[in-house]
């Protein structure tokens, strides 16, 4: 990485272009496709590249970086849409009672996630589908479809350049895939802004409806389901805590599990993470700045969930708060009452197949994560006084 980054600039110093237009004709042509759907994500280009000049410091590796997440993001988008005008019957297709699970990054989210899709009537997009959508997967190849040694090599460059990366959070081409990345095709998200400092570009996006990013987030499902499918779809992903609000409203069936940890453990391991994922686009990543940034967006996340469910209270029924606690000691008992609440069919067969991946996937077996909270100008009066809301109306139990 240092060498590219001594070198790129000489052997290629007009590129990477960073011109939103340029980004937009590229994703176009590579898409074969100039079907894009709603043209609110042209509103965000300017923002986010006006951001990255201004704010991000990016080395000559995080430009090519930058370009390469826009493309991919918008060649996506553009190919989801190209399918569906050339298929229409893909819209429309009811998306009944999914199964969303919320809650902070660190709270559980990924192994009840894991173990949802161990049930084989329910629906998890996998990595690699989201990584590369088009064409929609098909039942009879879903398996050994060629994209998913495709996205093996791309999530392995991954691993090559943040070795660390395993340790805080494991990426698999066949394991389930978060929702954040379709989100990001809509530009309305927070992952650009985990990846680049671009903090008045994520500020500007949480002043924005989300709404348009919770209909992409419905088109690229019917997308993938077009072909292959169960009873149910079972997403995750933290970030949606920041819009449940658009969430129900795109889905206003939908079934929640609202996992809840104490955020003394949880924020300065996400400012961690950030740490490490900036440092590949940039050498002057502020562990300060961050950890303060981190604190704030997440709090405010937690402020917004709380509120959107003190409005939804008619919709109680719908969510199902359970404590990382829980999780640790059981969490395939936690799915249990998961699916007893929300009368999702329960049967021995799907606790087997829950255990058995327990069995083979312990946990820690990627290495530790070690991080101070001192590292990123925390104390733990700080954190404890800005959730101290969120700690007791879940009535989150403090582990520090």
């Amino acid at each position: 990485m240092r060498v590219l980054n001594r070198v790129g600039p000489v052997l290629a110093p007009r590129w990477p272009s960073l011109d939103p237009d340029n980004i937009v004709r590229a994703a176009s042509r590579a898409a074969k496709s100039d079907q894009f759907g709603d043209e609110s994500f042209r509103d965000a280009l300017p923002v986010f590249f006006d951001a990255v000049a201004r704010e991000a410091d990016l080395t000559w590796l995080g430009r090519v970086m930058c370009r390469q997440s826009l493309l991919s993001f918008l060649q996506n988008r553009f190919s989801v849409y190209r399918h569906r005008a050339a298929h229409p019957e893909v819209a429309g297709v009811p998306i009944e009672r999914p199964i969303f699970i919320v809650g902070y990054p660190r709270t559980g989210t990924t192994i009840l996630h894991s173990l949802l899709a161990e049930d084989p009537a329910n629906r998890a997009p996998l990595a690699w589908e989201v990584q590369f959508p088009d064409p929609p997967p098909r039942s009879a190849t879903f398996n050994t479809d060629p994209r998913i040694d495709e996205a093996r090599t791309h999530f392995g460059h991954m691993d090559t350049m943040a070795p660390s990366l395993a340790s805080i959070h494991e990426i698999g081409a066949d394991l389930p895939q978060e929702c954040m990345p379709i989100l990001a095709q809509s530009m309305l998200g927070p992952q650009l802004h985990m990846i680049f400092n671009v903090p008045s570009y994520q500020a500007w996006v949480d002043t924005q409806s989300h709404a348009p990013a919770y209909t992409y987030h419905r088109h690229f499902l019917e997308h993938l389901q077009s072909r292959h499918m169960g009873d149910r779809w079972v997403l995750k992903s933290p970030v949606h805590l920041r819009s449940l609000d658009a969430l129900l409203a795109e889905y206003p069936d939908a079934r929640i599990i609202f996992t809840h940890r104490d955020p003394a453990k949880i924020v300065p391991s996400l400012a961690s993470l950030y740490y490490v994922v900036r440092g590949l686009a940039s050498d002057s990543v502020d562990p300060c700045a961050l950890g303060r940034q981190t604190t704030e967006w997440w709090a405010d996340a937690l402020d917004a969930a709380m509120a959107v469910r003190d409005k939804h209270s008619d919709k109680a029924g719908q969510f199902m708060d359970v404590q990382f606690e829980e999780i640790v000691a059981d969490p395939v008992a936690v799915l249990g009452r998961a699916y007893e609440r929300f009368d999702v069919p329960w049967s021995g067969d799907i606790e087997g197949r829950m255990r058995s991946f327990l069995d083979n996937h312990p946990r820690g077996q990627h290495g530790s994560h070690s991080y101070e909270i001192e590292d990123f100008g925390m104390t733990l009066g700080q954190i404890r006084e800005r959730f101290g809301r969120y700690c007791s109306t879940h009535d989150v139990q403090l582990a520090v």
